[in-house]
């Protein structure tokens, strides 16, 4: 089964992308969602999040506290580091669960994992067969950051100031989407996408190690 990396800056598009794919038949691990179930309430981080940042990291429901957690990383890289190393290797246990149960039961032509910061990993590239990057223009994003979150726009640039660039992004895609204009402008080239990774799934195997490194 052909394993696909799929990534994109913030406000990209890359849920969109990755939906009209999985209507296609692709398996999806999208490893940001992997991240909210397990920093939910009574979820495997909740423990050990309190360990480390004190009950202040938490919602009044029990769930991480997002916005505090962000505004904490922003201003304390070894917070972020100390974040990471409880959240990774649980995204990774989940997310290599998940792959195994898709490759065992061998219903899907090809898998698609959606990782927010591939490029900024430093292991993703050599764990999936292909990169696909979804692209917008800058401005694009920050718009649609804007209406979709309620960030002010230096909200939305101090985030994209802390994720690879759109050169970055491209230096390492295989593939590239481009979502800058309306939805159904999408629809083309999903589906040339589509049949390749089928091609490519069908004509040759994938030796990429099993992966989930947010």
């Amino acid at each position: 089964m052909l394993e696909i990396g799929l990534t994109g800056g913030i406000g990209s598009g890359k849920t969109r992308v990755a939906d009209m794919f999985a209507a296609r038949g692709a398996a999806l691990i999208d490893t940001d969602l992997i991240a909210h179930e397990i920093t939910a309430p009574g979820g495997p981080a909740i423990a050990p999040l309190v360990a480390a940042f004190g009950p202040g990291c938490l919602r009044q429901d029990g769930a991480m506290d997002r916005d505090a957690m962000r505004a904490l990383v922003f201003s304390d890289p070894s917070a972020k580091t100390r974040l990471e190393g409880i959240t990774h290797p649980l995204i990774r246990q989940v997310t290599e669960a998940r792959a195994t149960a898709i490759r065992e039961a061998g219903h899907n032509p090809y898998l698609i994992y959606v990782v927010p910061l591939l490029v900024e990993s430093s292991t993703w590239r050599a764990r999936v067969g292909r990169v696909l990057v979804v692209d917008c223009q800058e401005e694009t994003q920050i718009a649609r950051v804007m209406a979709r979150n309620g960030f002010t726009r230096d909200q939305v640039l101090a985030i994209m100031r802390r994720q690879a660039t759109r050169a970055e992004r491209m230096a390492v895609a295989d593939d590239l989407i481009d979502n800058d204009g309306p939805p159904e402008a999408l629809n083309a080239q999903v589906a040339k996408l589509d049949a390749l990774y089928r091609s490519l799934s069908d004509t040759s195997g994938n030796t990429s190690e099993n992966a989930a490194h947010p």
